[in-house]
């Protein structure tokens, strides 16, 4: 008896503004830019169930608990954010390479890790050893910051629901990837899909999440725009390299304002 393979799908994306073509293009028509269309494989998708996840409140017995901030420890990170990280939430942090987002995200994770909490740093750029050395030259090391080398978005979302921690940082979301999608790390395709499951076991299990972006030359955050809107806040570092000062802003914030401008010290 023969046997019937399903159907493969796939669309064509553009890495650059994500628009999606149903044959591929030397040339996107939704940005402009030259070869930047890519084949992405769809995966086939579950039904979704018909019954309700949750069910549906008077917006009087909503409470209001479980948007109250969390302190950061940093006093110009907690104005900028309203008073801190919310349980629950995402936050895309972008900026150029070099300018500080890593160590001030270390410095982030140390203030839970100093109240019993576990706090976990995702670093998929950068060695466990590189990290280790930056933590202790900011006198940050704790045992309940764990620190993790891994691309693999399994094998995180396997350590924060191991863990249970607090507060997470992936270090960067270009360089997760899913081993499932064919598209290489960074693309379209698997940003937004990564984005996507971390935002859901954010929401799930009530832990903070902060994401790391790459920024293209003009200052914009690289990647699909879809990122900027599945997540809570997006965080902008900016500053000269071969400067101290630094400046941190919020362009999006769901549980606050975006009037607030955080300035920084490097040492």
């Amino acid at each position: 008896m023969a046997t019937t393979k399903s159907r493969r799908t796939s669309h064509f994306i553009c890495n650059e503004c994500g628009t999606v073509a149903p044959k591929w293009t030397g040339r996107c028509d939704g940005c402009g830019e030259w070869n930047t269309v890519v084949e992405e494989i769809i995966l086939p998708g579950s039904t979704p169930s018909i019954q309700p996840a949750s069910p549906a409140l008077p917006i009087t017995e909503v409470s209001t608990l479980d948007a109250t901030p969390i302190a950061t420890g940093i006093d110009e990170l907690d104005r900028v954010l309203g008073g801190g990280l919310v349980a629950g939430s995402v936050t895309l942090v972008g900026g150029e390479p070099g300018i500080g987002k890593s160590t001030l995200l270390l410095q982030v994770l140390a203030h839970p890790s100093r109240l019993d909490s576990i706090a976990l740093y995702v670093t998929a750029e950068e060695s466990a050893q590189q990290v280790r050395r930056r933590a202790e030259r900011l006198g940050e090391i704790h045992p309940n910051l764990l620190l993790a080398a891994e691309t693999n978005l399994s094998h995180i979302l396997s350590h924060i629901h191991q863990h249970r921690p607090t507060c997470v940082v992936v270090d960067s979301i270009q360089t997760v990837f899913d081993p499932e999608l064919s598209s290489a790390p960074g693309s379209v395709g698997q940003v937004r899909h990564c984005s996507h499951q971390l935002v859901s076991v954010a929401k799930q299990l009530g832990v903070a999440v902060v994401l790391v972006g790459h920024v293209t030359k003009d200052g914009s955050l690289a990647g699909p725009r879809v990122l900027e809107h599945v997540v809570d806040t997006v965080l902008s570092f900016e500053g000269d390299r071969h400067h101290s000062l630094r400046l941190l802003r919020a362009t999006k914030h769901r549980y606050g304002s975006t009037q607030e401008i955080g300035i920084f010290a490097m040492s």
